[in-house]
């Protein structure tokens, strides 16, 4: 720690500060589809996974080493490098934020390291075979894959509860799916801690290694670990209520069975990705993993214009991050001056973007169940009706249990045309 220069500090401090904001950013990862179906009140559910996110951190250092000797090289690498990436990724995690879409943290991330460490050393500098391998094909495969396990474990979910036939078994199933859905966050919470968390230690091992504290290779220092995981917590408590409403009901009207499958089946790949070191995105495991779901019930509706919003912003993550990362190491390049530059307009588009923020404030008593802030209803898109189609037709039992209300017809149409049905 004596080793570490001004400019060393001013870089970790940078990278706690994007750690908080992947922390508030990421919220709706673990928690939005526990809010959205009454599982658990908001500020206990953000509470819960700050913990479990802190928790998260210490169980393993696979996905830092990936990102702090991986992604570029460290051979050569300046810290003002550094410090331009994470500049690159803290506007594009404010931008997003204040728009409600859940795009992911770490491909801001990646993208700023790499348009900075490109504008600095040339593409050289950039790892592409790791990009490609522990970046990229994750980047696709993993929303796939967590939606097509929360698609399926829907499906089976509801073909088990099809034998439910009373009231009583009901409201005890309900009951089990409620607290599977806590379990299942809380899991997803601990998945969040062991990747996310981990991204911003190997960003600060990638400086100290840069600065001469640490050799190549090194993991990172216990201070790091405990620094970086009480940073994303501390985010993640205050809770990114713009994103938790996206995720809980803007892209489809999620009930506990699909909760705790989409829950389930995005954990499961998260904690997979982080025992394998593929520094994936956990807002695109779980979006896809939502999704599914939504797709899995029966009647089921994807609202595709917030989907489609939401896929475009994944895919200008990268380069819009890497172009500003590009931009900030151009000024560092400068000298002193430069970087001072950089810091200013960090903190003058922040601000900017706090001051927007207010203008329409969301809070917590936005994205309880019954807010009246719910997305409206979108008609049924050609993937939905497509997975409609091959789904089996419900029994009558199911049919007469999904009823809710009856309206009986009047007697004289029955009478005058019986086969004609009663019109709700």
């Amino acid at each position: 720690m004596e080793h570490i220069t001004l400019l060393l500090a001013i870089v970790i401090a940078t990278a706690l500060v994007f750690d908080f904001t992947n922390g508030f950013h990421d919220t709706a990862n673990a928690m939005a589809t526990t809010i959205s179906t009454g599982a658990l009140k908001p500020k206990t559910a953000v509470a819960m996974s700050a913990v479990l996110n802190l928790v998260g951190a210490f169980l393993s250092v696979e996905v830092a080493k990936t990102i702090s000797g991986g992604i570029v090289n460290e051979d050569g690498l300046r810290t003002e490098v550094i410090f331009a990436a994470l500049v690159g990724a803290i506007l594009w995690n404010l931008l997003t934020w204040l728009v409600g879409l859940p795009s992911s943290s770490s491909h801001a991330l990646f993208g700023g390291l790499i348009g900075a460490a490109v504008m600095s050393a040339g593409w050289s500098s950039v790892n592409g075979g790791t990009v490609v391998t522990k970046v990229l094909l994750p980047a696709v495969a993993a929303p796939i894959v967590a939606g097509l396990a929360a698609l399926l474990a829907t499906r089976l979910t509801y073909r088990i509860g099809g034998k439910i036939r009373n009231d009583a078994q009901e409201k005890a199933t309900a009951k089990g799916y409620r607290a599977g859905q806590i379990a299942s966050a809380g899991l997803v919470s601990l998945a969040h801690g062991t990747n996310d968390a981990q991204k911003t230690m190997g960003i600060i091992t990638l400086a100290l290694v840069t600065g001469g504290v640490l050799s190549p290779g090194s993991n990172p220092p216990v201070w790091v670990i405990v620094s970086a995981g009480m940073a994303i917590a501390l985010g993640t408590y205050l809770g990114g209520w713009r994103i938790i409403r996206t995720m809980g009901s803007g892209l489809t009207e999620l009930k506990p069975p699909q909760g705790f499958a989409a829950q389930t089946s995005a954990a499961t790949v998260i904690l997979a990705s982080s025992h394998l070191g593929f520094s994936l995105s956990t807002t695109q495991s779980c979006s896809g993993a939502v999704m599914g779901a939504g797709l899995g019930r029966k009647g089921g509706v994807v609202r595709w214009s917030t989907a489609t919003r939401m896929f475009v912003a994944w895919g200008l993550t990268l380069p819009a991050a890497g172009l500003v990362g590009a931009g900030a190491e151009f000024l560092t390049k400068q000298g002193t001056w430069g970087v001072v530059v950089v810091a200013a307009l960090l903190l003058a588009g922040s601000a900017v973007i706090w001051v927007l923020s207010r203008r329409k404030p969301v809070g917590q008593g936005d994205v309880a169940p019954g807010s009246g802030d719910e997305v409206s209803a979108e008609p049924a898109g050609v993937v939905t009706t497509a997975i409609a189609a091959v789904s089996p037709p419900p029994t009558a039992a199911a049919q007469a249990h999904e009823l809710t209300a009856t309206i009986p017809a009047p007697a004289a149409p029955v009478a005058a045309d019986p086969a004609r049905p009663a019109t709700v």
